[in-house]
C-alpha cells in the first residue's frame, strides 16, 4: 500500500469531520480559557470542562454580533461545527454563536418548542398564506413607544401611501407580553378589512426578545387567517414566531417593505406597460389599416365600376358618333331637299307667274283654261297672276278676253 503524504490524511480526516452532519451544528457548554483577539477582530479561545478541552475560533462577522463581552474563566454555551486547521492538524470548533451559560436553559427551551412546533407543521411551507399585491388595510401589533412603529410608518409613507393602518397596541417585552400579543393578533384577525398584519419589534437580548418565542404567541400568529408578516429584531435575530409567520423580515423597515409595493416601482410599471399598450394598438393599427388597404386595392380590381367607366365612356362614344351621323344625314337631308327645292321651284307655276304669265280658271268649276274652246261668251273666270287674283268675264272666244275685274 502506497504511504500517504500528512497533506492527503489531513485532507482526508477532514472531510470526515466537515462533511459529518451531527458535526456540523454543535452546541457546547464549558469554560472559556485562553481568550484572545486578533488585529483582525477573530476570538480564538478553548472550551474546557473537567475531562478534555476543545479550541475554537470565532470569526469576526460573527465576534460582532456579541451582546456580551467574554473573559477567561466564563462559562458559556457555543453554536458551531468541526472544522480541521490543516497546517496544525487539528480539529477546532467554528463558532457563530456564544451565550453566557446563563442563557443556556433559555437556548433548551427556543429548541424544544421549534422541534415541536415543526413536528406539528406549523412551519411547513404549504400552510403560508402570499401576500396580497396591493393591500388596502395594514394592521400592526407592537407597542405605540416602540421606534419599530416609527420605522414602519416612515416605509409606508415613502413607498405606498395609499394603505391605511390599524395599531393594535401592545407590550413587547416581559411576562405580560405574550397575552397581550396574543390578544392584539386575534383583535386584527376577526376584522374583515385588515390585508395584512405586521407582527414588528426592535433589537433586543435573548430575554428582550423571549415573549416572540413563547408558544401562545406562535400558535396565535398560525391562527390568524390574513398573512402575518414577523419583523423582530435584527437581522440576526431569530425568534418562534419568525418561523410561524407566513413571511419573515430581517427588521421591521423591511417588514414594512415586503408588505406593501413602491409607488415608483408601480409608477415605472404603468409607463413602461401604457407604452407596451400603446406600441400594441399602433402595431394593430398598421396592420389593420395595411389590410383594409389591401382588402380596398382588391376590391378596385374587383368592382364593376372599371366596366361601368368602359361602357359609359363607348355609350359617350356611339352618341358623339349617332350625333355626327344625325348631323351629317340631316346636312345632307338639307342639301336634297334644297335642291327639291330649287326644282319644285323652276317647276312651280308661280315662277312662270312672276315672269308675267296668268293662269285662268272658269269660276264655276275651278278648271284651268287650256284652250279657248273651254270658254264661251259670258262665262265667269279668275285669273291668277303674280300678286293676287282678279275675276274677268269672257266675251267671245275669238274677241279675246274682258279683263274688266268684277
Amino acid at each position: 500500500m502506497k504511504p500517504w503524504t500528512v497533506t492527503e490524511l489531513t485532507r482526508y480526516i477532514q472531510q470526515l469531520l466537515e462533511f459529518d452532519p451531527p458535526l456540523q451544528d454543535v452546541w457546547l457548554t464549558g469554560e472559556i480559557s485562553n481568550l484572545s483577539r486578533s488585529t483582525a477582530g477573530h476570538l480564538y479561545f478553548t472550551l474546557k470542562d473537567a475531562g478534555a478541552s476543545l479550541s475554537c475560533v470565532m470569526w469576526r462577522s460573527a465576534a460582532e454580533r456579541l451582546s456580551w463581552r467574554p473573559d477567561g474563566g466564563s462559562a458559556a454555551l457555543a453554536h458551531g461545527q468541526i472544522a480541521v486547521y490543516a497546517p496544525r492538524g487539528a480539529y477546532q470548533l467554528s463558532v457563530d454563536q456564544l451565550l453566557p451559560a446563563g442563557l443556556g436553559d433559555l437556548h433548551a427551551r427556543f429548541e424544544q418548542l421549534r422541534d415541536k412546533l415543526k413536528a406539528e407543521g406549523l412551519f411547513d411551507a404549504q400552510r403560508k398564506v402570499p401576500l396580497p399585491p396591493f393591500p388596502r388595510v395594514l394592521g400592526i401589533v407592537t407597542s405605540p413607544q416602540a421606534a419599530a412603529l416609527r420605522d414602519v410608518l416612515n416605509v409606508l409613507r415613502r413607498r405606498y401611501p395609499l394603505v391605511r393602518v390599524l395599531l393594535a397596541p401592545t407590550l413587547v417585552q416581559g411576562d405580560l407580553a405574550p397575552p397581550q400579543l396574543v390578544a392584539a393578533l386575534q383583535t386584527l384577525a376577526s376584522r374583515d378589512d385588515v390585508d395584512v398584519i405586521l407582527l414588528v419589534r426592535g433589537g433586543g437580548s435573548l430575554e428582550e426578545l423571549w415573549a416572540f418565542n413563547d408558544e401562545r404567541v406562535a400558535r396565535a400568529i398560525a391562527a390568524c387567517r390574513h398573512p402575518v408578516v414577523c419583523g423582530v429584531g435584527h437581522e440576526t435575530d431569530v425568534t418562534i414566531a419568525d418561523f410561524v409567520a407566513d413571511v419573515r423580515a430581517p427588521t421591521p423597515s423591511a417588514a414594512a417593505e415586503l408588505a406593501t409595493p413602491d409607488q415608483s416601482e408601480i409608477r415605472q410599471t404603468i409607463r413602461t406597460c401604457v407604452g407596451r399598450l400603446e406600441g400594441s394598438v399602433g402595431r394593430r393599427l398598421d396592420l389593420v389599416r395595411q389590410s383594409v388597404e389591401r382588402q380596398q386595392r382588391a376590391l378596385q380590381r374587383l368592382s364593376p365600376q372599371a366596366r361601368v367607366n368602359v361602357h359609359r365612356q363607348q355609350g359617350d362614344d356611339l352618341v358623339q358618333r349617332a350625333v355626327r351621323a344625325l348631323t351629317h344625314r340631316l346636312a345632307l337631308s338639307r342639301a336634297g331637299l334644297a335642291g327639291l327645292k330649287a326644282r319644285l321651284a323652276a317647276l312651280s307655276p308661280l315662277a312662270t307667274l312672276e315672269r308675267g304669265y296668268a293662269i285662268v280658271r272658269r269660276e264655276d268649276t275651278g278648271a284651268v283654261v287650256r284652250s279657248v274652246e273651254q270658254v264661251g261668251a259670258g262665262d265667269a273666270l279668275t285669273i291668277q297672276v303674280r300678286d293676287g287674283e282678279f275675276v274677268a268675264v269672257a266675251s267671245s272666244p275669238s274677241a279675246g278676253l274682258d279683263t274688266t275685274g268684277v
